[in-house]
Parts: structure tokens; sequence; C-alpha cells
């Protein structure tokens, strides 16, 4: 079988996509390529001006395409409410939504305006509130929903007990549990989706080692020997950006798709590659602690579904 290239994504006319952290690296390379195939695409992030210059370089290559920024800050809570309650004003149902925006590595403990630690709120519980609200739109629509993994979430434990590690904290741990929160909630949207009859299809999808700005964003307060290093590594062992999207445009728009699956490059050790079925690591399947932590995440957001 021919690997899978944004070739193959079907015709995406009439549909809107959001693609949040979509003014550069991966959600960029997944809006141009939506925006492409003809969707409708919200680019949702929180800086103006690379806004501005995303929407500008959609256009240089795609002149028909129909994308729009509109701010939203993950770093806070309000900033996300305000996001949604616009979409839900223009009561246009959503047909895809990827959660995808991250960041990485901080090495040293930051807090949101809401007083949560900041990776695990910008790369879940900011997405888990988003969905939430946007929960009539999505429906609307029978949304493909895909979330954004790692790799790194083979190495995640859940800290349902102290999930903005007031103590102890470590810049990679700390990571590797937001991403696995982010595949323990497709998984339980999924089954939440089905008892619910919400009608959605979620999904999850991991880039592999994509040679993006985020380890050099995570860690700029770090070294500037372990960011070359770590941008040297990712291009000996990784692939690019625009590869590393491929597994989110795969979960986004392949027909036929269930769901809770999961999806990433298929090289070694799943770091680089074309795209298809990934793998979960067992903990992501632990459906009791998937449900305690739906259960932290809604106390934590003051967002609950249906």
């Amino acid at each position: 079988m021919a690997s899978w290239t944004t070739k193959d994504i079907p015709d995406q006319s009439g549909r809107l996509a959001i693609v949040t952290g979509a003014t550069g690296g991966l959600g960029l390379e997944t809006a141009l390529a939506l925006a492409g195939a003809g969707a409708e695409v919200i680019l949702a992030a929180r800086n103006p001006n690379k806004g501005r210059a995303a929407e500008a370089l959609i256009r240089q290559r795609h002149p028909d395409a129909r994308v729009r920024f509109d701010r939203v800050d993950l770093a806070s809570l309000a900033s996300v409410r305000d996001f949604a309650q616009r979409q839900l004003a223009s009561e246009r149902p959503i047909d895809i939504l990827v959660n995808n925006a991250g960041i990485m590595a901080l090495p040293r403990r930051e807090t949101t305006l809401d007083g949560h630690e900041m990776q695990f709120a910008t790369n879940y519980l900011s997405h888990f509130a988003l969905t939430g609200q946007l929960l009539p739109l999505l429906s609307a629509g029978k949304a493909r929903v895909v979330e954004v993994s790692s790799i790194a979430h083979r190495s995640g434990r859940i800290r349902i007990d102290d999930l903005d590690y007031g103590q102890g904290y470590r810049p990679w741990p700390v990571y590797a549990q937001s991403k696995l929160a982010m595949l323990m909630f497709a998984l339980e949207l999924d089954r939440r989706s089905r008892a619910n009859g919400w009608g959605i299809t979620s999904v999850a999808a991991h880039p592999g080692a994509a040679d993006t700005d985020l380890v050099a964003n995570g860690m700029g307060a770090a070294s500037r020997l372990m960011t070359w290093g770590s941008a040297i590594a990712l291009k000996l062992i990784g692939h690019s950006a625009q590869d590393g999207a491929l597994p989110l445009l795969m979960a986004a728009t392949m027909p036929g798709i269930r769901g809770g699956e999961y999806f990433g490059p298929q090289g070694f050790r799943e770091m680089k590659g074309p795209p298809g079925a990934g793998r979960i690591e067992p903990q992501a399947r632990d459906a009791e602690v998937a449900a305690q932590l739906w259960a932290r995440s809604e106390a934590m957001t003051g967002v609950a579904f249906g």
C-alpha cells in the first residue's frame, strides 16, 4: 500500500475546522493542508501577529482559502471560554477540531492565570475545557475530534492527587503526564460519546519526533547548548513538521476511522515515517483512572460535558 499523504485527504469543501496552535509548527502545517483541501479553517492561537502571518502564508499557498485567525490563550480559562462563546454565537456546526497547541519541558514550574501548572494546563486542561464548551457545535457537526498526544505518553503517569505538580516538579515527567492525559481524554471522550449519543468521533494522533519550535520554546530558559543539541538530534532521528502533521491529518480526515483510534509515524519507535496506527501504552487504557481524571478536570475547569 502506498504511503498516505496530503493528496489522500478527501475534499473538505463546506466543512469547518478549528486547529489550536495553528500559527506555527504542526498546527500551521495541519491548517495549510486542511485549507488546501477546501475546508474553512479557524486558526486558534494567542499571537495576533503570528496569526496574520499564518493567514497570509495560507492564502499565498492557496489563494481561494477560507481561513481566519481567532485569538485564544490556553493559559487562561477565561480566554478559552470567550473563544468558545464566539463560536457558539455563530451557531455553525464544527466538523473537525484538532487540539494541537502545546509547550514542552519548561525548566521551572510556572502557573497560569488560574493557578494551574503551565504544561498540564496548556497542553491538556484548556483543551478539555474548550472541547466541553464546544460540545453542542461538535455534536451538531458529528465532528472528528483529534487530541494530539506524543511518544512521551509512554513514560507518563497521572498524578491524580497532584495534577498540578505542586510538589516535586520535573520538566519531562510533567510533559509526559500532559500528553498521557491527552490520549486518555481521547479514549474517554469516545466512550462517553458512545454512551451519551453525542455523535463525535474522538481519536488521537502524535507527530513522532517532529522538527518544530516546540523544543526551543519550551527550553528557552535553559542553556543554548541544550536547545541546540536537541535540534540537532531531531534532525538526525526525526522528520519535518510537514511530515509530523500527517498522522494528525490522517486522524482528522481519513474516511472509515472509528472512535478511539490512535495514529503516528510507522518508523523506528514511531519517531518518523509514513502515518498509520500508533501504539497505545497500557496506562492510557485505564478507564478507571480516565474517569477520575475526567472528574478532576471538570472540577479544575468548571466545565461539565453534556
